[in-house]
């Protein structure tokens, strides 16, 4: 969980007991906090908060001999980042252009195939054990931040009544962010190797953009247009989030009140 002045991880330890680290969130310079620039530059500082989150708590399941060092982890997130490139922006743009080499309909089965291709990959590792466990963590979260917005107190019987749908989710987000790319990507011209580059340099731009709506969301989230416009995401919670038990819904309350208090 984290706010703009500090994150904590709580962790169910092998041994049952839960775990808790607070730290001073990533704040960037106030001058970056201009429409458009602040999602960019704020989803840098998160992604650095989270390997810090994702360092620590991975190591609490670990013997001494076992814990992660710091070059595994950058290697590992590297390669994910690389391999979220070929899936979700290589292999749809040639497949793409395979079948039809410029216009409008390149733009359309570019962005249908990214589409595709990410709700099959959601839809087929949810099926796997270990990520059904923590689908259900991020339920977890999920209830405890609507519990936490509706003013009740953080406890089980309040938080396990809750949604796990929540509109300011990272997988609303990312749906919104494919939306986004194929709008933008449709206004580059050039050759082929232009065009897939645009589409690996202009993603903090999108990411930037969707930053903004997924927030303006929040303040008109009873207006039926932007009800409409989040729908989507919500339906994608049903993948990626799941019912959580009692005893994880313990650790989502246990790292709110770190940060809330």
């Amino acid at each position: 969980m984290r706010n703009k002045e500090h994150f904590a991880i709580a962790v169910r330890l092998p041994n049952g007991k839960i775990k808790v680290k607070q730290e001073k969130s990533a704040n960037f310079p106030k001058f970056f906090n201009i429409f458009f620039i602040r999602g960019t530059v704020g989803l840098g500082y998160l992604l650095a908060d989270g390997i810090k989150a994702l360092s620590w708590s991975s190591n609490q399941q670990l013997g001494k001999e076992e814990k992660l060092t710091s070059w595994q982890l950058i290697l590992t997130i590297t390669l994910s980042l690389l391999f979220s490139i070929l899936i979700f922006i290589a292999i749809p743009f040639f497949l793409a252009r395979y079948l039809q080499s410029d216009g409008l309909w390149f733009q359309v089965l570019d962005g249908f195939f990214r589409l595709i291709l990410f709700v099959g990959y959601l839809a087929i590792i949810s099926m796997f054990g270990e990520m059904k466990h923590i689908f259900r963590y991020h339920g977890a979260e999920h209830k405890t931040i609507y519990c936490y917005e509706a003013g009740e107190r953080l406890t089980i019987p309040n938080v396990k009544k809750y949604s796990r749908f929540h509109p300011r989710c990272g997988t609303s987000f990312l749906f919104v962010v494919i939306l986004l790319s194929i709008i933008i990507f449709s206004f580059v011209d050039g050759n082929i190797w232009i065009k897939f580059t645009a589409r690996i340099l202009l993603l903090p731009v999108i990411a930037g953009i969707a930053y903004e709506i997924i927030k303006l969301s929040n303040y008109f989230k009873n207006n039926p247009v932007a009800k409409i416009l989040i729908a989507p995401g919500l339906w994608l919670q049903r993948i990626t989030t799941k019912e959580p038990t009692e005893k994880q819904l313990e650790v989502g309350i246990k790292a709110l009140k770190a940060v809330v208090g």
